[in-house]
C-alpha cells in the first residue's frame, strides 16, 4: 500500500475527532452522575438535620458572644459599622459646612472690597 503525504494526518484528525466526542460524553456522565450524588445527599434527612443543628449552634454562639462582648462593655462589629456609618455621615455634614463657610468668607470678603472701593453702595 502506497502512503502519500498527508494520510498520517488524516488519521491523527480522525482519532482526535472521535477523542473530543469520547471526552464530551465522558464529561456529561460524570455531570450527570455529580448531579445525582449532589441531590442524593440533600435528598438525605440525616445531613438536613445536621444541617439544622449547625445552624442553630451557630445562632446560638452568635448570641452567646454578643451577651459576652455586652457583659465586657465591648462594642461588637455590627456596632462598629454603625458607629463608622454616622462618622462618614458627619463628616460629609462637616465638609459641607466647611464649604458653605468658605462661599460665606468669600462673599463677606467682596462685599468689604466693594464698601471700601466705591465708599457705600452699590
Amino acid at each position: 500500500m502506497k502512503r502519500y503525504p498527508g494520510h498520517v494526518e488524516r488519521e491523527h484528525a480522525g482519532e482526535a475527532a472521535g477523542g473530543a466526542a469520547a471526552q464530551s460524553s465522558l464529561r456529561e456522565r460524570g455531570a450527570d452522575a455529580l448531579g445525582e450524588l449532589a441531590q442524593a445527599i440533600l435528598d438525605n434527612p440525616l445531613l438536613g438535620q445536621a444541617l439544622s443543628r449547625a445552624a442553630g449552634a451557630s445562632e446560638k454562639a452568635l448570641a452567646a458572644q454578643r451577651s459576652a462582648l455586652a457583659a465586657l462593655n465591648v462594642a461588637s462589629g455590627s456596632d462598629l459599622e454603625r458607629l463608622e456609618q454616622r462618622l462618614r455621615s458627619l463628616s460629609n455634614r462637616l465638609e459641607e459646612a466647611e464649604d458653605e463657610l468658605d462661599r460665606l468668607r468669600e462673599e463677606v470678603r467682596d462685599l468689604r472690597r466693594a464698601a471700601s472701593d466705591g465708599g457705600g453702595g452699590p
